[in-house]
């Protein structure tokens, strides 16, 4: 990784010299505060994946002893409360009251579309560690964004590469009745090869899928296709379960089967799968380091929400130690292009849009202990693979 970016980190180094023959002379007390807007969704029902991404960024922080890249690091939190007009007014604040360097964060597509054009038109940078909705990865892209986690279609596309890979000719999807999930219900098609036969779409705030697992159970498919996050998402895998299709039907997902439900799913999410970028079994070096030490740390193990804003953390660091701070703008944005960091997902790079070329995993949720569970990479789906919006992408 480190041969990759070699070259355009000499010339980062180069045009940084002088900023940072200044800074070696500087006494901690003279170096510039740095200060960050962190925005995460941290109330109501919702607030477990702000949580995670809150963790995950803030054990980076710790692992810097509070001063990424060397300086000492303010991290104001604000929760968005999965408002977009309220989440816009309180990103307003960070940047003109708060006089935040730059903004980390966002859980949901409808609070990213709200706040980011706005931000960005300021020249702010911007690193968004969940939510990556079609537009700012296509034609509204910004060179001041960057994204640690993925494109929303990207879950969705590998699930259905997996059921073609699979040779599945008929699949049902379910997903709630609103306009995301619509979206990802059309992602799962553009991979998948073989037929929908038939596509359910329940209210918004169903808790009783009866009705759905009796058309499953009448339609007799090679599998089904679910995105019902949150608690929607629970009680759908509880009532799969005892629905006496469990083991008849495989069950693919995105966003429903994941380190965040499973607690509240357990052994009855076991043997599910779903799609992701990230698991806690995956081999390397700052993986390994990241998992152990978020677990001691919260006394929990991590999400992929929490790897993602793990990775912020540390892109923003060694980021910033590469250009000896934070005054010189265009040099800490060649910086972060670069991906100057071991990510915890192993192989991580830009796009041209600026959001990540990574692998993509087919995960599965295990039992480690009578306790613990956690969701395992079984097989890699995509590799190295960008989004299908970074064409439009026009910087």
């Amino acid at each position: 990784m480190m041969k990759r970016w070699l070259s355009h980190v000499t010339k980062i180094l180069a045009a940084a010299a002088a900023g940072l023959a200044l800074a070696g002379k500087a006494t901690a007390q003279d170096l510039p505060e740095l200060k960050i807007g962190l925005m995460a969704t941290l109330s109501g029902p919702a607030a477990v994946y702000g949580k995670h991404m809150r963790d995950g960024f803030m054990l980076a922080v710790k692992q810097s002893n509070g001063a990424l890249g060397g300086l000492p690091t303010n991290v104001l939190e604000v929760d968005d409360k999965l408002d977009p007009e309220y989440a816009l007014e309180q990103a307003t604040r960070l940047i003109e009251e708060n006089g935040v360097d730059l903004i980390v964060g966002v859980n949901f597509s409808k609070v990213m579309l709200a706040v980011h054009d706005p931000i960005v038109r300021t020249k702010t940078l911007f690193i968004g560690t969940h939510s990556g909705p079609a537009p700012i990865a296509g034609r509204n892209c910004s060179r001041y964004f960057f994204s640690t986690a993925l494109q929303d279609d990207q879950v969705h596309e590998t699930m259905g590469r997996y059921a073609s890979l699979k040779g599945y000719q008929q699949v049902v999807t379910i997903a709630p009745d609103y306009e995301a999930a619509r979206d990802a219900v059309a992602a799962f098609r553009r991979h998948f090869k073989g037929q929908i036969a038939r596509e359910l779409f329940p209210k918004l705030g169903t808790t009783d899928f009866s009705e759905e697992f009796s058309q499953v159970e009448e339609i007799e498919p090679d599998a089904i296709y679910v995105f019902m996050p949150g608690g929607m998402g629970v009680e759908l895998v509880k009532q799969f379960h005892t629905s006496g299709l469990k083991g008849l039907i495989p069950f693919l997902s995105a966003n429903t089967v994941n380190a965040v439900t499973l607690p509240y799913t357990s052994e009855m999410a076991e043997g599910l799968y779903s799609a992701a970028s990230w698991a806690a079994n995956l081999d390397n070096p700052a993986n390994k380091r990241f998992v152990r030490e978020f677990a001691r740390a919260y006394d929990y193990a991590p999400s992929v929400y929490a790897a993602q804003g793990y990775d912020a953390g540390k892109l923003i660091h060694f980021a910033l130690e590469l250009t000896g701070g934070i005054k010189d703008r265009e040099a800490l944005l060649s910086a972060i292009s670069a991906a100057p960091f071991e990510s915890v997902r192993g192989d991580f790079r830009f796009n041209s849009n600026q959001f990540p070329i990574q692998d993509f995993y087919l995960v599965e949720g295990v039992r480690r202990t009578s306790r613990l569970y956690e969701m395992e990479a079984i097989a890699r789906v995509f590799d190295d693979v960008g989004d299908a919006y970074a064409g439009s992408c026009r910087m």
